[in-house]
């Protein structure tokens, strides 16, 4: 096993309403919140969804070499209509972004661990539903990134 390849990582966290989306650095150790993206379900099925376009963006601008999809498995380990939503989402993005390869990781707690931790540090009510999406795909980014680590030590 080699290590893991230098460059940007983003993460992203497909909501219903939001998308919410994050960075690692190059070398892959840390991830930081980017921005929170409203889902464009407007656009016609032929049409790329603003949200897309603006990932697509984001991936240019940060040299992505990779975007990792937070894949809603339920706690039983099965995957239900979120994990085939965001299935569908991700394969959607692959398309828009390639040659981006786009990965999909578990994230079966990122919400409520994200949601715990902004609790702690006192960002509650509004303030913690404008930044939970980011805050999720930051939990989804770096626990990926750690399990790179793992699997290259």
């Amino acid at each position: 096993m080699g290590e893991m390849s230098r460059g940007v990582r983003l993460g992203v966290d497909v909501g219903q309403a939001r998308v919410g989306v994050s960075r690692s650095d190059p070398h892959g150790i840390l991830a930081t919140p980017l921005v929170t993206l409203s889902r464009d379900l407007t656009a016609e099925p032929d049409a790329v969804p603003s949200d897309m376009t603006e990932l697509a963006h984001l991936v240019t601008e940060h040299e992505a070499v990779e975007v990792v999809v937070g894949l809603p498995v339920n706690l039983a380990g099965k995957l239900g209509p979120a994990a085939q939503h965001v299935t569908a989402y991700a394969t959607r993005l692959a398309d828009v972004i390639a040659p981006v390869p786009v990965a999909l990781t578990d994230e079966r707690m990122s919400t409520v661990v994200a949601s715990r931790r902004l609790a702690e540090r006192g960002v509650r009510g509004k303030r913690q539903r404008a930044v939970v999406d980011q805050a999720a795909a930051v939990e989804i980014l770096q626990s990926w990134l750690d399990a790179q680590r793992r699997r290259t030590e």
